[in-house]
C-alpha cells in the first residue's frame, strides 16, 4: 500500500469512555479504518484535557479520571478520507474532528522484506 506525498491526517478527539456499540469507541474507530483499508491509525492518550465542557480530565492523583483525553490520527489520500467520514459521523457523539493537509516523506514498514524493490 502507498499513501501519495500530498495527503490528509483526520484527527479525532474523544474520551476514554466514549463508546460505539459496546465497545471503547477508539477502538471502533480504528477498526473501521483498518476495513476500510486506510493506510493507518495511531490513537494517543493524554495525560491532560478539556474540552467543550471544560471539564479537566487528568491522571494527577486527586483529580484521578477515568476518562482520559484520546487522539486518533488517520493519514491517507484525501479521497479515502473523505470515503471514510459518512462512516465516522454517526459514531461521534461529542469531541472534536479535525481535518489538514500533510506532506508524507516516509511510509514504510520497517522491515526490508516487506518492502517493494525499485
Amino acid at each position: 500500500m502507498t499513501i501519495p506525498t500530498d495527503a490528509v491526517l483526520l484527527r479525532i478527539y474523544v474520551g476514554e469512555s466514549d463508546k460505539w456499540q459496546h465497545q471503547p469507541l477508539y477502538e471502533a474507530i480504528v477498526l473501521a479504518a483498518r476495513d476500510a483499508k486506510l493506510a493507518g491509525a495511531t490513537v494517543l492518550r493524554g495525560p491532560m484535557g478539556f474540552g467543550k465542557s471544560s471539564r479537566v480530565h487528568t491522571t494527577e492523583i486527586l483529580q484521578l479520571s477515568m476518562d482520559l483525553p484520546l487522539v486518533i490520527e488517520l493519514v491517507d489520500s484525501e479521497e479515502k478520507i473523505n470515503a471514510f467520514l459518512p462512516l465516522l459521523d454517526p459514531m461521534i457523539g461529542g469531541g472534536l474532528v479535525t481535518l489538514e493537509k500533510v506532506q508524507v516523506l516516509h511510509y514504510r514498514s520497517g522491515d526490508p522484506q516487506n518492502e517493494p524493490t525499485a
